[in-house]
């Protein structure tokens, strides 16, 4: 909303001195968010006059046409002689009021004006076009005034050139600010000066001489009021301080009569539309659209309507879309002139809607449609519905006065039943949300500042103004307390949390798990939770897979991924593949995150109540209709794992680096992970790791690391030897010792035992290295496969596994006999539980 200082001063007593700043800076402490103060006519300097052309001259031999112009400004200029200007504009005549900037004048931006020779004439000024002066952006042609203005008058005063206009960004809650009425209201209440209402004029009541309406959906137009003016002269044009202020609105002067319905708009907050009564076929009508029905708006466009558009109609059909745009067939005729008789045809008997509609209503019309207009942007955001009889009486007297017309004595007006809206207000309830003492004074008086009738000693019975329907709740009441007392005297206060509250294991354990892949090399990226059934496709994943029961949303993001995900994956591939499309190939990645999994036994979860905090039993409803949750971290790796260089070739990534980040994950829940092969979508089948830990004596699945199927790599655009990992916190964390305790350093020297041990291929090496680690005992510090190995010389279906074995004891230096003694009893029971034997035994 854009307000000129000027315009806002008709209805305020401002102080003399006080400029736009100042009263942003009163507006901005009462809630009010204004970006900007425009300076209009900054950097210019007259003088800047009315003058007269007296006669043109057509200069020829030029690429465009020239004028030669005389042109009298009286004794603007200290001569009374004529100046002599070029120019290039041609829509004035001889005879018509122009404006004149003479030489030694200065024009916005800096721009000098002197006397100098173009066109091989001496141009002594300029004629000046709007957007020379900073009035608008219309640079098609020079300004033409009425005749009745003097000559040598001053154009700056005349024109309004200097001014300060406030740009207001208005918040939907705040509709009535959407006029100067509104903004009016809100400066007087800042200075505790009294208002001038524009609304509160004298206006007739209704009678049945009025134009004949109809309202079948009182729902929809709870109140309607219309009035007609005839008798208007169709060559009227508008004055001169009503179109500046539409320009320093932001709006475009049209029409004497549709800028009248604009200016009302902004003056009151009102929007209006004013119908030729000629083009109207019987009485207007109010209703929802039927089904086939079409209307040509103003804007040219030929819309098909929906059932639920609310439409104003005659005898013909519909004329409008109510609360957003009228239709073509009944707009207000331009003034044309017959060639032959010289007569002026026009408009002269107009018929003027104030209605207020529903805000929902016009809100869907107006997106259904992609039909934004000033009037819509008003009704959704929450009009004054009893302003319509006053918004139409001013209408009707601008009419009368600046286009002669003459008010009929008919004014209909239909009314829906209602009352106003009332809240119970504990007087101390503003105190208590502020956490300041407000007292009950203060609080009554800020509330009949905005418009309410209080009544009430402890507990406040307060009634809402009709311009405020954002009012609705007594929370919505003590903002307006606090925002009037000024939010910069809020107390700053720090909240007293309870002793014993901090991080609970299971932030502690992710806060981990994300410091060691980081320290890992690999680097975090946050995706959005939204998968579709697309990607689930692509990883092949069979139909009765758990994670194909997504969570869909009722109004997603995109059509394209409408669920919640059921795995990090998708996210974590995608960005790997935005990255490598970037150049980047080598990469590491990895997500801590929720993945939802629904049951299908959640129930429906119930609205939860606003006025009060909900009690527990309602709470654990609404968490028994939340899905399964769990937390899980989640890998992806490309390209090389080590840089190649002077010192040789890179290693690339393999599924032992995925396995191995699922390792550095169970370490920071301090669980033991067993790995063995397994087959699962969308990992390679000779590739993929099963990840388990025990949990209570019992060894349960926790995850899967490993190579990306081809197929998957190939469908998803990503890199062949693709890796990933996936694996879920929370039961890790069930498996896990809890916090991880720093190793014990001991002083004494280790041991290192090598054993190669020969075993059936199908034996896995965790199985070996489970009875290796239980047969050696205490003493044993570390165990590491560290090669394998398959040849003829071991025979068919036969794999020799070395592990380098680390004894060492806390308090002694151990012996060779105690060395030798652990390490052939872990032998020992690795071939009685794996058939191991002792290579080259």
């Amino acid at each position: 909303m854009r307000v000129p200082l000027s315009w806002l001063r008709e209805y305020v007593d401002l102080p003399a001195g006080e400029t736009g700043r100042d009263v942003q800076a009163k507006l901005v402490s009462a809630g009010l968010e204004v970006e900007t103060v425009e300076q209009l006519g900054a950097g210019l300097k007259g003088p800047l006059v009315v003058g007269q052309v007296l006669a043109i001259e057509e200069l020829e031999g030029f690429k465009k046409p020239i004028r030669y112009c005389q042109v009298d400004v009286g004794q603007a200029n200290g001569t009374g002689e004529q100046q002599n200007i070029v120019c290039g504009a041609r829509n004035f005549k001889v005879g018509d009021k122009v404006v004149v900037v003479l030489p030694g004048a200065e024009l916005p931006g800096g721009f000098a004006i002197s006397a100098r020779k173009t066109y091989g004439k001496t141009s002594e000024g300029m004629i000046c076009s709007a957007s020379e002066l900073g009035m608008s952006d219309d640079h098609d042609g020079i300004i033409v005034l009425p005749p009745e203005y003097e000559v040598g008058t001053d154009a700056i005063e005349l024109l309004e050139l200097v001014d300060e206009v406030l740009d207001i960004a208005v918040t939907p809650d705040r509709g009535y600010c959407l006029s100067m009425r509104g903004i009016a209201r809100e400066t007087a209440t800042a200075y505790e000066l009294p208002l001038r209402d524009p609304a509160l004029i004298d206006v007739p009541a209704p009678n049945s001489h009025g134009y004949p309406v109809q309202v079948t959906d009182p729902i929809g137009c709870d109140r309607f009021t219309a009035r007609t003016v005839t008798g208007l002269d169709p060559e009227a044009h508008s004055p001169i301080w009503l179109e500046r202020r539409l320009q320093k609105a932001g709006m475009r002067p049209v029409s004497l009569a549709v800028d009248i319905t604009n200016y009302v708009m902004l003056e009151i907050g009102q929007p209006l539309h004013a119908y030729d009564r000629s083009r109207i076929n019987g009485a207007i009508g109010v209703r929802r659209a039927e089904p086939g029905e079409k209307l040509t708006t103003l804007d040219g466009s030929q819309r098909a309507l929906d059932a639920e558009d609310l439409v104003i109609t005659d005898e013909s059909g519909p004329i409008g879309l109510a609360g957003v745009m009228g239709g073509a067939n009944t707009e207000i005729a331009d003034a044309t002139a017959d060639a032959e008789t010289g007569r002026v045809a026009g408009t002269t008997e107009v018929v003027i809607e104030a209605a207020h509609f529903a805000p929902v209503s016009v809100a869907r019309t107006a997106r259904r449609h992609k039909l934004s207009s000033e009037a819509s942007r008003r009704f959704e955001r929450g009009v004054d519905p009893e302003a319509t009889s006053a918004a139409a009486q001013r209408t009707v007297d601008l009419l009368v006065l600046l286009a002669g017309g003459t008010a009929e004595v008919g004014v209909t007006e239909i009314i829906a039943p209602g009352a106003p809206h009332t809240i119970t207000l504990p007087a101390d309830h503003p105190d208590k949300v502020a956490g300041v003492s407000y007292g009950r004074e203060t609080v009554v008086r800020r509330l009949q500042q905005i418009g309410c009738d209080v009544y009430g000693a402890d507990d406040l019975t307060v009634t809402v103004p009709s311009w405020r329907p954002d009012l609705t709740d007594p929370n919505d009441l003590a903002e307006e307390v606090i925002r009037l007392e000024g939010y910069e005297n809020l107390p700053s206060t720090l909240p007293k949390p309870p002793a014993g509250r901090g991080l609970t294991e299971r932030q502690r354990l992710h806060r981990r798990v994300g410091r060691a892949l980081a320290g890992a090399g690999y680097v975090e990226a946050l995706n959005y939770p939204f998968i579709g059934e697309e990607v689930l496709d692509q990883f092949g994943l069979a139909a009765d897979d758990p994670r194909r029961d997504l969570v869909r949303l009722v109004n997603p993001l995109s059509d394209a991924e409408p669920a919640l995900r059921t795995t990090l994956l998708p996210g974590l591939l995608g960005a790997l593949r935005r990255n490598a499309g970037r150049g980047e190939h080598d990469l590491a990645l990895f997500e801590t995150g929720l993945v939802f999994r629904a049951t299908g036994h959640e129930p429906a979860a119930a609205g939860l109540p606003v006025d009060r905090r909900p009690t527990d039993e309602e709470i654990a409803g609404l968490d028994a209709a939340l899905p399964h949750q769990p937390r899980r971290v989640a890998v992806v790796l490309a390209g090389d794992r080590e840089q190649a260089g002077w010192w040789g070739k890179g290693t690339p990534v393999s599924w032992a680096d995925a396995v191995e980040a699922g390792r550095i994950v169970a370490r920071e829940a301090g669980a033991e992970l067993i790995v063995r092969q397994d087959q699962q979508d969308p990992w390679h089948p000779g590739r993929c790791a099963a990840l388990l830990a025990v949990v209570d004596g019992e060894e349960i699945l926790v995850g899967n690391a490993g190579e990306l199927h081809p197929r998957v790599t190939k469908a998803l655009g990503l890199a062949e030897r693709t890796c990933a990992m996936e694996i879920e916190l929370d039961r890790l964390e069930q498996a896990g010792t809890g916090r991880v305790e720093a190793p014990h350093v001991s002083t004494f020297p280790v041991a290192t035992q090598d054993v190669a041990l020969t075993v059936d291929a199908s034996v896995a090496a965790a199985d070996v290295e489970t009875a290796l680690r239980e047969g050696a005992g205490e003493l044993l510090e570390s165990l590491r496969l560290f090669d394998v190995f398959t040849g003829e010389q071991l025979g068919e279906g036969r794999k020799s596994l070395a592990y380098a074995l680390r004894f060492r004891a806390p308090d002694r230096t151990l012996t060779a006999e105690e060395i030798a003694a652990s390490r052939d009893a872990a032998v020992s029971a690795a071939a009685n539980r794996t058939g191991a034997t002792l290579r080259g035994a």
